[in-house]
């Protein structure tokens, strides 16, 4: 994938929370899954927009369709090879309170 890393995001709702997941919204041409495809599933909540990837065989989360931007690919900066998040700046979202955050500025945008 290629993106600008310093728009990294850390959402605090339950699910992001409790994966770990640092998000970096790309369009879909900055996105190339190279291998794996076939040992990925799909997991949908609530009201079913996101499209939460994940490795069927070791559970990792590295990417997923966001429900913000369901054109666009919401790639985990934490499953990128190379890449040490301690360096990272990384900007809070208050996804607890998803509708109210996403009338403000998001930092993905």
């Amino acid at each position: 994938m290629t993106g600008d890393l310093s728009r990294v995001t850390e959402c605090n709702c339950s699910i992001c929370a409790k994966k770990g997941f640092l998000h970096l919204v790309v369009p879909p041409v900055a996105f190339e899954l190279l291998s794996g495809r076939d040992a990925l599933t799909t997991y949908r909540f609530n009201t079913g927009v996101a499209q939460h990837t994940f490795c069927a065989t070791c559970g990792i989360h590295p990417f997923y369709v966001p429900r913000s931007d369901p054109d666009k690919i919401d790639v985990n900066v934490r499953c990128l090879d190379g890449v040490d998040v301690a360096t990272l700046q990384i900007h809070r979202f208050d996804g607890r309170n998803w509708e109210q955050a996403m009338t403000g500025r998001l930092p993905w945008r």
